[in-house]
C-alpha cells in the first residue's frame, strides 16, 4: 500500500469506526506500517474527523518526521509490528479502540480474577465459527496503565509465544482499556474489529453463557478454512 491510499484509508476507516460507535471522542487510534516508516493518527484526534494531511508520519526509527504529533500508542503498535512479522499473521495495520462490548467482557474477567489474570488468560471461549475463522484467540494483557512500556513489551512476547505454539494470533485485549486488531489493510483489520466486538456483544447478551465449539467441530474449521486456533 502507497502512503497516499494508507491516508486515504486510515481516515476513511477512523470515520467509520466512530459513526458505528466502535469508538467514541478521541478514544482509539489506527497506524499502518510503511516501507519507509509508520503512519498513525495523532494524538487525541477523534477518529471521525480525521484529515489525511495531519496523520503523524514517522521514520523506521520511530521518530516523527510530519504531520500532527503522534499517539503514544505507537511504541506499542511498533512492538506487535516486529513481533508479528515472522509469523503467519503479521501486522501491516494495527487498530485500537475501546469498543464497549469488548471492554465489558475485559471489565467483568479481571474482575473475576481479583484484578491477577493468568499468563494465558483468553479474552473470550471459541463461541461462533467465525469467531474462530476470522479473529482466532485472543490473549487478555493484565491490566496496565495507557501507555505503559512493560505492556508493548509483554504483548510483543505474548505474540511470539502463541505463534510458537502454532496458533498465531490479530488481537490481543488490554485489559479494562481495549482491543488491538492488526491485518494486511486498514479495511481488513476494521473486519476483525467488528467480528471481535460482535462476539463480545454475543457472550455478554447469552444467559446462561453459551458452550464453546467442541474440538473436533474446531478440527473441521481448521481443515476446511485453515483457521488458526
Amino acid at each position: 500500500m502507497d502512503e497516499p491510499q494508507a491516508r486515504d484509508d486510515i481516515c476513511r476507516v477512523g470515520r467509520s469506526l466512530f459513526e458505528r460507535g466502535y469508538v467514541h471522542a478521541t478514544a482509539g487510534n489506527i497506524s499502518v506500517r510503511l516501507a519507509d516508516g509508520y503512519l498513525i493518527t495523532p494524538t487525541d484526534a477523534c477518529l471521525g474527523t480525521l484529515q489525511p494531511e495531519r496523520l503523524a508520519r514517522l521514520d523506521a526509527q520511530g521518530q516523527q518526521v510530519a504531520g500532527d504529533r503522534a499517539s503514544k500508542t505507537i511504541a506499542l503498535h511498533r512492538q506487535i509490528y516486529e513481533a508479528s512479522a515472522s509469523t503467519a499473521a503479521p501486522a501491516r495495520c494495527v487498530i485500537h479502540t475501546h469498543s464497549t462490548h469488548l471492554v465489558g467482557c475485559s471489565l467483568q474477567a479481571d474482575t473475576a480474577a481479583g484484578g491477577q489474570l493468568a499468563p494465558d488468560a483468553q479474552l473470550l471461549p471459541p463461541i461462533t465459527p467465525y469467531f474462530v475463522m476470522k479473529v482466532g484467540r485472543v490473549p487478555h494483557i493484565p491490566y496496565h496503565r495507557p501507555g505503559d512500556p512493560a505492556a508493548a513489551a509483554l504483548v510483543a512476547q505474548t505474540i511470539t509465544r502463541y505463534a510458537t505454539q502454532g496458533s498465531p494470533v490479530r488481537a490481543v485485549m488490554l485489559a479494562r482499556l481495549g482491543p488491538n486488531v492488526w491485518h494486511d489493510t486498514p479495511a481488513a483489520a476494521m473486519a476483525v474489529l467488528e467480528e471481535l466486538e460482535e462476539t463480545a456483544r454475543l457472550w455478554l447478551l447469552c444467559q446462561p453463557r453459551p458452550t464453546p465449539l467442541s474440538e473436533p467441530q474446531i478440527e473441521q474449521l481448521r481443515q476446511t478454512f485453515g483457521a488458526q486456533w
